[in-house]
């Protein structure tokens, strides 16, 4: 399944990653308190996720609540996060199993009505670029369908140089413009860590929007200080 983006961009943002695990939602996270203190109102949107437990309301998951309690605009969960499924599996699959079809259009429709609700939308992917939604559909699909600038979070640690570069490349086959990366360092230990990140400054074709040390627990709110946003345009 694929269409051409449409002509008009659109007040927003397409939060990616070299793999699972390496800091979406945080970075995510913190572009919100950073959009909210610059005095834009701003809200965070999920379209999938996998891994949930059992609410009053549905199904609960941790990165959709975080995104939620980052914006400074309420929304309906359901506008936020079209799809949510309880096994931490990889969504199309987790989709098969609940006799589900993940469906791009929903999801273009639930990003319409944050739109209307806000002036900025960070919208966050599931694990990589690449990630299958369905038989036809991947995430990849699913950025060029929301026709987003991305912002690409890259794991440092030992190989992030070819998935970055890979992921950029991919991202640019798709028609879609990289708009910054972060360098979030998820493994404390990382041997020549700076030179990894020159490398990466040296190769993509975007600007580093900020380097993020080794914590334990990041705090995304004490985060959105150190982006640089003077690239992202809204």
């Amino acid at each position: 399944m694929s269409r051409q983006p449409p002509a008009a961009s659109r007040q927003g943002f397409f939060i990616t990653g070299t793999d699972t695990g390496v800091g979406k939602t945080l970075v995510a996270c913190a572009l919100l308190h950073a959009f909210a203190a610059r005095g834009y109102t701003a809200v965070g949107m999920k379209p999938v996720a996998t891994g949930a437990e059992p609410g009053a309301d549905g199904l609960v998951n941790d990165d959709v609540e975080r995104l939620a309690a980052a914006s400074n605009v309420a929304a309906p969960r359901r506008e936020i996060n079209p799809y949510c499924f309880a096994p931490p599996i990889a969504p199309h699959i987790a989709a098969q199993q609940a006799g589900a079809r993940i469906e791009l259009d929903r999801i273009e429709r639930a990003f319409h009505a944050l739109a209307a609700r806000a002036q900025v939308v960070v919208v966050e992917g599931i694990g990589g670029f690449r990630v299958p939604l369905g038989t036809d559909t991947d995430t990849a699909q699913l950025a060029a369908w929301l026709a987003l600038p991305v912002v690409l979070v890259v794991g440092m640690r030992l190989g992030c140089l070819n998935h970055a570069l890979l992921a950029s490349d991919a991202i640019a086959s798709r028609g879609l413009k990289l708009a910054g990366w972060v360098a979030n360092h998820i493994e404390p230990q990382m041997a020549a860590a700076s030179e990894n990140v020159q490398t990466l400054e040296q190769r993509l074709l975007a600007p580093l929007l900020a380097r993020i040390e080794f914590a334990a627990d990041p705090d995304p709110r004490a985060m959105a200080g150190a982006l640089y946003l003077a690239t992202l345009a809204v």
